[in-house]
């Protein structure tokens, strides 16, 4: 009858891991980054390739980095709400475009519109690494020191702009 018990305790422990996990949300998923400053980078941007883009540039600014990529379909769908976001000019958005070719970044833009200062090219997906890319979309939202004060998994829908990062833009810079 002993021999039992542990088997049977080691499933019961194993079976409320997975209860708990399969209630989780993947969307909330916390990064290590938050709070913590930005990864350096130097890429090139991609509508003129000979122009270079860093994160220390940004330095001063509240600012968004969304990565994405033109085989990305969840880009497609949180691209009217980023085009929205860029008409209103409440923050500057940046684009990291994520393991794609250039042609394919350029035409996706030309087709969609684009609403970025400007994309950078992150063919590798190297930077992507740095920032602790799951998969595209993610948004991140940098402080004025360079500091990722939130990050976004997944689509940025009208809710997660309005209920969160705008509210924590307003926060940031009116510090």
């Amino acid at each position: 009858m002993m021999r039992f018990i542990w088997p049977f305790v080691i499933f019961v422990v194993l079976a409320g891991f997975l209860y708990v996990g399969l209630h989780l949300n993947p969307r909330e998923v916390p990064s290590p980054l938050i709070g913590k400053p930005a990864p350096a980078f130097n890429l090139a941007q991609l509508h003129d390739p000979s122009k270079r883009f860093t994160a220390e540039e940004m330095k001063g600014q509240v600012w968004l980095l969304n990565v994405w990529a033109s085989w990305c379909v969840s880009c497609r769908v949180e691209h009217p709400v980023l085009m929205a976001l860029s008409r209103q000019n409440i923050v500057p958005i940046y684009g990291l475009d994520y393991k794609d070719k250039r042609e394919a970044g350029l035409a996706w833009l030309q087709e969609g519109g684009n609403p970025y200062v400007l994309s950078a090219s992150d063919t590798d997906g190297r930077i992507g690494i740095d920032y602790g890319v799951y998969g595209v979309p993610e948004t991140y939202v940098i402080d004025k020191e360079g500091v990722i004060r939130y990050k976004q998994i997944g689509p940025v829908t009208q809710q997660s702009l309005h209920e969160k990062i705008l509210p924590l833009v307003a926060e940031l810079k009116a510090k």
